[in-house]
């Protein structure tokens, strides 16, 4: 498996970056024997109605199919998946709270368990986020490392 996922995370970017892609999540599961990687792209100037389509996905998944190959990151043996963000998106970085304020999430807070809440707003100069919990009026401050698995929820009656 591959060593250290910061640093995949960081090579990983940077090549999504040059093909004009973001990385908006990467997983590494399965095994020493054969390891999984999953990839979520977007855009990285995305706009509303610009979605990835599946011919993205495979250029991305060439493109990064030859490094590893090349490289040897992954091993001999591994399974890659490059799929879009999709509609519930992973919110993982700064960027991805400062882009989505004022939409609610499903988040995984320490201590707190899974909550419903609304993105409040993102202080200057602070790698930290303001939500308000889904039917409260008081806001909490949270880091951003300690929110975790934090999705974009999609109100289903609307769509």
């Amino acid at each position: 498996m591959p060593g250290d996922l910061a640093a995949l995370t960081v090579e990983v970017g940077a090549r999504l970056a040059d093909l004009g892609f973001e990385l908006v999540d990467i997983r590494v599961g399965g095994s020493a024997a054969r390891v999984r990687i999953q990839i979520r792209i977007d855009w990285r100037d995305a706009v509303p109605g610009r979605g990835i389509t599946v011919a993205d996905c495979a250029t991305v998944s060439r493109a990064l199919q030859a490094w590893l190959d090349e490289s040897g990151v992954a091993g001999a043996q591994y399974v890659l998946e490059v799929s879009s963000p999709g509609i519930e998106r992973p919110v993982r970085r700064r960027e991805h709270w400062e882009r989505f304020v004022g939409r609610d999430v499903q988040v995984r807070l320490r201590g707190r368990g899974r909550i419903r809440a609304t993105i409040v707003r993102v202080p200057d100069g602070r790698d930290e986020v303001v939500l308000r919990p889904a039917g409260g009026t008081e806001e909490i401050v949270v880091p951003v490392a300690e929110a975790r698995d934090a999705t974009l929820v999609v109100d289903w009656n609307a769509v």
